[in-house]
């Protein structure tokens, strides 16, 4: 297994790895998938560090990043690799900047509460997020297929216009970015959020057939699907008392928690 001294390389499958920025509050992971024919990493990271030195050990195939949605911690090394995709509800962020948040906020934030040695190559007064056109959009039901493995693409709104999902069918790996994952509450109350959204997508998920684990982009490396039973009964409850809405808090749940 690849030892690092930023990364944190966890093996999933033998075809799947989650590289992991434990040293940073955000604890955020990125997934390198691998196909006979071709890879694909799910989102790149802060930007701390180079993502693609460790995804070199892992791969020599060309890769493909799928990005969950366009916020600093998931597009940090995206001008390392030729093609990207997106959801045309995020291009425009990814182009032109995230909307609602400044550069003095995105760097206060990235600098804050890290626990392990930095490289010397990052410094966060000059650091800025990745900007760009991408390869391409992910669009609703989009299928990637890998050669013996087969992505289909979920658009799950809510933490942000364009977030996605990724389901891979074959193992039944359920990849929901910032739309769920545990320890700290999913994010819905920027003015660039959708609670309504929000919602909707996470009742989405809760349909999809066949999942077997379900990967968050942040905390807990692979929740059990039993999960998204929980998440059904929120969704209901949430309807059922109004809390849809800015304002509303952060709400908890058996097992993970919105803040609207």
């Amino acid at each position: 297994m690849i030892k690092d001294d930023w990364f944190t390389v966890q093996f999933i499958d033998e075809n799947t790895y989650a590289i992991s920025e434990y040293g940073h509050w955000e604890k955020v992971h990125s997934f390198l998938l691998l196909g006979s024919k071709r890879a694909i990493l799910i989102d790149t990271g802060l930007g701390i560090d180079n993502i693609k030195r460790i995804t070199d050990q892992l791969t020599t195939m060309p890769i493909e990043v799928i990005t969950t949605h366009v916020h600093t911690d998931h597009i940090g090394s995206h001008a390392e690799f030729a093609r990207i995709f997106v959801h045309k509800g995020d291009e425009d962020w990814l182009i032109n900047g995230i909307k609602g948040l400044t550069i003095e906020q995105i760097r206060k934030d990235i600098r804050r509460d890290i626990t392990i040695p930095t490289p010397v190559t990052f410094n966060p007064d000059t650091y800025r997020p990745f900007q760009g056109k991408p390869t391409g959009n992910l669009n609703d039901g989009d299928v990637f297929d890998l050669g013996n493995r087969r992505l289909i693409i979920y658009h799950t709104p809510g933490h942000s216009p364009g977030h996605i999902s990724v389901f891979d069918e074959t193992n039944g790996y359920l990849f929901t970015g910032d739309l769920l994952y545990d320890e700290t509450p999913v994010y819905a109350f920027y003015p660039s959020t959708n609670p309504a959204d929000l919602v909707k997508s996470l009742e989405r998920i809760t349909g999809i057939p066949n999942v077997k684990m379900v990967y968050g982009s942040h905390n807990t490396l692979g929740l059990k699907p039993v999960i998204l039973e929980e998440v059904r009964n929120a969704v209901e409850y949430m309807r059922d008392n109004d809390l849809i809405k800015f304002g509303t808090g952060i709400i908890t749940f058996n097992g993970f928690s919105v803040q609207f």
